[in-house]
Formats: structure tokens, sequence, C-alpha cells
């Protein structure tokens, strides 16, 4: 890694994580890092399991987003979706967690920018004896977390950034995604989690995803730089 910067803001090496899956980490990255990128920073995005392979291809994704290759890496790829140590199990796949962290390592270290992307939640199995919130803590890289909107999302939200620092990761806050103010529970929610978790907590409105690309164009616009983690 090195310096990097996007609108005055410092930027390092950091992961995307889930309340659970489906939260939208995926357009989340995407956006980021080819923000990144436009901006003239080389960051990519790290999946370190792919499982539901295909149709799903996070990886895929963020690099059509940001139009090269360049932008995305997978390390495993597995057909079943289901967690990763359960997928592979079914596979019968050795999936090395030794594996994974050093290729992770490695890819952080390539970038001047390196995105973790998390697999459903923290406490998803990702290999026999270990889990997604593991990975990020050996990293040892800040988390921006991704949740819900709506009802529901005070408890998923304050547990999962509660899992992280009990692990002594560094949460930076949390991204409220598809969030439109519809109901009650989803307008108070961001100003009541903030007050939970003592966390910034930013919301990221629906975006139109009928083009990969529409993922950075949208985050660009709907969020501020400071949702990087810096130094």
């Amino acid at each position: 890694m090195s310096d990097a910067s996007v609108d005055g803001e410092s930027v390092v090496d950091f992961a995307v994580v889930g309340t659970d899956t489906g939260v939208g980490k995926t357009v989340v990255t995407a956006g980021l890092v080819g923000w990144l990128r436009a901006a003239g920073v080389d960051a990519r995005a790290v999946k370190p399991a792919q499982t539901g392979y295909p149709p799903d291809d996070d990886a895929g994704f963020v690099a059509d987003a940001c139009g090269t290759g360049d932008a995305a890496t997978c390390l495993e790829r597995l057909e079943p979706p289901l967690a990763p140590a359960v997928a592979a199990d079914r596979e019968g796949v050795d999936l090395s967690y030794d594996d994974i962290l050093a290729g992770c390592k490695r890819e952080l270290a390539d970038a001047a920018v390196g995105v973790v992307e998390g697999i459903g939640g923290l406490r998803v199995p990702l290999t026999d004896d270990t889990e997604v919130v593991d990975l990020v803590a050996d990293l040892d890289v800040p988390a921006l977390v991704v949740a819900r909107s709506g009802l529901g999302t005070l408890n998923h939200s304050a547990l999962t950034v509660e899992a992280l620092e009990r692990r002594g990761c560094r949460v930076h806050g949390v991204l409220l995604n598809q969030y439109e103010g519809a109901s009650t529970a989803e307008r108070t929610n961001p100003e009541t989690l903030a007050a939970m978790t003592d966390l910034p907590v930013w919301t990221l409105p629906t975006l139109s995803l009928a083009e990969p690309v529409e993922a950075v164009d949208g985050v660009r616009e709907k969020l501020p730089a400071r949702v990087f983690p810096g130094d």
C-alpha cells in the first residue's frame, strides 16, 4: 500500500463487511473502488471467496463497474450458494485459511488501496475453523459496515459493530444502504444508530444498476469522501 487520497481525504486499505448477505456490499465495494480509480488511485477489490459461482460473481461486478479486470480479484470460487466452509465441504475442496490470508495480504500489498469485500455476515464460516471476522482481524484493516436501512437494522448493525470491536478491529462507520426514508423506523435509524455505536452513519439511496458503472456514479454522487477509512 502507498499513500493515497480522495478529495483531500487520506485513504488506507479497508474491509467492506455486511450485517448479512444481500445488503449491498458488492455495490458499495464497486462504487468505492471505482471512485478511487477515477481519482487516479490504483485501487483493487479483493474477494476472499465467492460462493454461488456462477452466476454470482462479485469480483466480476466490480471489474465491470470499473471497466477493467485490474480493479478486482477473487481468490477462491465455489459453486454451491452456501457459506464458503460448507460449500467447500460439499465439493470436497480443501479451503486453506492460511492461503486465503496470504492471498489477501499479497493483493493489498500490490495495490495502492486494497478493499476486501466480506462474504455474508461476520460469523459466516470461512474455513473449517475460521470465520469472516477472523480474516478482518488478522488483516488488521479498518471496517466499513454495510447494513439495511429499515426496521431491524439497529440490532443487526450494533451487534456487527460490537463483534468487530471485541476482536480489536477499528470500525470506521456504518453505511445504511437502499435508504429511502419511507418509514419512521428508517428515518430515525441513522441518528439512533450513531448514538448507539458512537460512529458516523451514512445513508445511500437505492441506486439504479441497469449497468454496473452506475454503482460508481451513484456512490460518488451520494456519499462524502470521508466515507473512506483513513489514517
